[in-house]
């Protein structure tokens, strides 16, 4: 039945691309339907030779625009492909992803907060599914840009916590400030308008362009 179904989409989507493309002028039909006008006009009363020039312009107009768009697709196309390129390069590494909420697993989870410029005390909290802060870990006062911290699975009071996901929330002084979980790159793919993205273990996919560190 499945391949009843895709050989189904696949005739349509071949009879919709060959309707599409038959409706589409190309530079031949403009050369045509400017021949069959010269030799079916009245000849008591000929073409203005800049009307002629007009169309003429017109044709190659339309040819400098669907070589220009050729170009451009080429251009996109290889573009994409250095893209995936460069992300597979990143298959096996360790990368900083922003979220508010991290997987624990094996007794331990890590990340980083994005501290801003300034020395305030920046305070990391590990919170469950309704909001209760679980535990607070003091990062002290560090200095500007990302800064790491690991998450043993204990609680305030030493309980070790089950594995699963937990909140994320960070403040350096009075300001709350970005939180990143990292997790290692299991796979890479394209999502078409957006790019490559990377399939982080523990996270799921993210925009290459959101990656804040590579470890």
């Amino acid at each position: 039945m499945s391949d009843m179904n895709i050989n189904g989409v696949g005739s349509a989507a071949g009879t919709a691309a060959s309707g599409s493309k038959d409706k589409a002028l190309s530079q031949s039909d403009f050369l045509s339907l400017l021949v069959q006008q010269m030799r079916n006009q009245d000849p008591t009363q000929p073409m203005d030779s800049s009307q002629m020039v007009s169309q003429l312009a017109q044709i190659g107009q339309v040819s400098a625009t669907q070589s220009l768009k050729t170009s451009f697709d080429a251009l996109s196309l290889s573009m994409q492909g250095n893209q995936l390129l460069q992300a597979s390069s990143m298959v096996g590494r360790n990368v900083s992803v922003p979220s508010q909420a991290g997987q624990l697993r094996d007794g331990g989870l890590d990340g980083a907060v994005n501290v801003p410029e300034g020395e305030k005390t920046v305070l990391v909290q590990i919170t469950d599914a309704d909001g209760n802060v679980l535990r607070t870990m003091n990062l002290g006062n560090p200095t500007s840009g990302l800064v790491p911290f690991h998450w043993d699975g204990k609680s305030d009071d030493g309980t070790v916590l089950a594995n699963g996901t937990y909140g994320l929330k960070a403040q350096a002084g009075n300001t709350a400030v970005a939180t990143y979980v990292s997790g290692k790159v299991a796979g890479v793919g394209m999502t078409g308008a957006d790019g490559a993205y990377l399939d982080v273990d523990g996270f799921g996919g993210v925009l290459l362009s959101q990656v804040a560190q590579i470890n």
